[in-house]
């Protein structure tokens, strides 16, 4: 008999319940009965967001977070044991995470500091339906602490901070004409090809903060133009999307985009380079003392988040948070999602040692 304090079956416990986004409540159900038993966590619920707290007068306060939607099925919406891997939607993107943070609420009564446990849903979806910020709308107070885990999946190493995001739209004129007299106008589709160019070769940095060298990338993600196929176009849009280092925020990147195209665009043709859409990064936080003693815990060392993740939530807030949770990154979202049983218990040793000294 497995004498493991946390296994595979406590995830799939959780995979089993589906929860995708804006579908959460069964889970939320199931997490809020499992914490309403202990008797030394105080617990809220905020729609579908479960919150509990202990309340032991500690100085300070640690936040472990973790959401509980997935993205659709994809054919793995129900969790299989084979040895020592669960597959499963959700089940390292982040469900073997949530069994952690249940393991360590049901078994550290007394923490070296108070916790504070989160359990929140639409992550997978517009940050505009956040379960976070449905949470600091309506009991703000339950975002109070000093310093905030995400469980999101990092194969037990600590993946400090996160990449800002921007999306921008530019858009070039030109005039139209009968494509059997091209000469007559300005073919809009045509003048993107320096553009395309402009973005592939755009200057990306690397710049390496706390020890993490993050890495900035630019992709032209989407092309419309065209009006019909004997008109030559006179409009054309790319979209763009730039991960940006946190060493710099939303308007120095877009600024920095902005500087770096200007030379494709005309006023006079009516082009335009517009913001759309973006996510503010966040520090790697690790000067912390919370952070920098759970990556001394590790044993490894910490890397840049390349990706969003909501540590930029709690970091707009003036809060240190980095990434840590069991389970493979780049598994996520995938048809063949999954998590290994070593990776699980990994992380699980490493937080109970953070939370109970030991």
């Amino acid at each position: 008999m497995s004498t493991d304090p946390i296994g595979l079956a406590d995830v799939a416990r959780l995979v089993d319940i589906a929860s995708p986004s804006h579908h959460e409540s069964a889970l939320a159900d199931h997490v809020q009965a499992e914490l309403a038993r202990l008797g030394w966590l105080e617990v809220d619920r905020v729609g579908d967001n479960v919150v509990a707290r202990t309340r032991l007068g500690r100085p300070s306060r640690l936040i472990l977070a973790g959401h509980l939607d997935t993205v659709p099925a994809n054919g793995n919406e129900r969790a299989k044991i084979d040895g020592d891997v669960l597959w499963g939607l959700g089940s390292a993107d982040m469900k073997g995470g949530l069994a952690v943070f249940l393991d360590l609420a049901r078994t550290v009564p007394e923490p070296r500091f108070d916790l504070t446990f989160i359990f929140y849903v639409c992550e997978e979806v517009e940050q505009i339906h956040s379960g976070l910020l449905q949470i600091e709308h309506q009991r703000p107070d339950l975002l109070e602490a000093d310093a905030a885990v995400l469980g999101e999946p990092t194969g037990g190493c600590i993946e400090a901070g996160c990449q800002g995001s921007l999306r921008a739209r530019l858009t070039l004129g030109g005039v139209r004409a009968h494509t059997a007299r091209p000469w007559m106008g300005v073919n809009a589709v045509h003048r993107l090809a320096p553009v395309l160019a402009a973005v592939a070769e755009f200057p990306l940095r690397q710049p390496v903060l706390d020890g993490c060298r993050y890495r900035e990338a630019l992709q032209a993600v989407r092309v419309e133009g065209g009006v019909a196929n004997n008109v030559v176009p006179d409009r054309v849009s790319v979209v763009l999307n730039h991960r940006f280092a946190p060493d710099r925020d939303v308007d120095a990147a877009f600024a920095a985009l902005r500087e770096g195209l200007a030379a494709h665009l005309d006023d006079a043709a009516g082009d335009m380079l517009v913001l759309e859409d973006h996510s503010a990064p966040a520090p790697p936080g690790l000067g912390h003392p919370l952070l920098g003693e759970l990556a001394a815990l590790t044993g490894r060392p910490p890397r840049a988040k390349l990706g969003w993740t909501d540590v930029s939530f709690f970091a707009a807030r003036g809060m240190a948070a980095t990434n840590f949770g069991p389970g493979d990154p780049e598994v996520a979202h995938t048809a063949d999602e999954r998590l290994e049983r070593s990776d699980l218990l990994g992380v699980h040793r490493v937080l109970l040692s953070l939370l109970a000294g030991r």
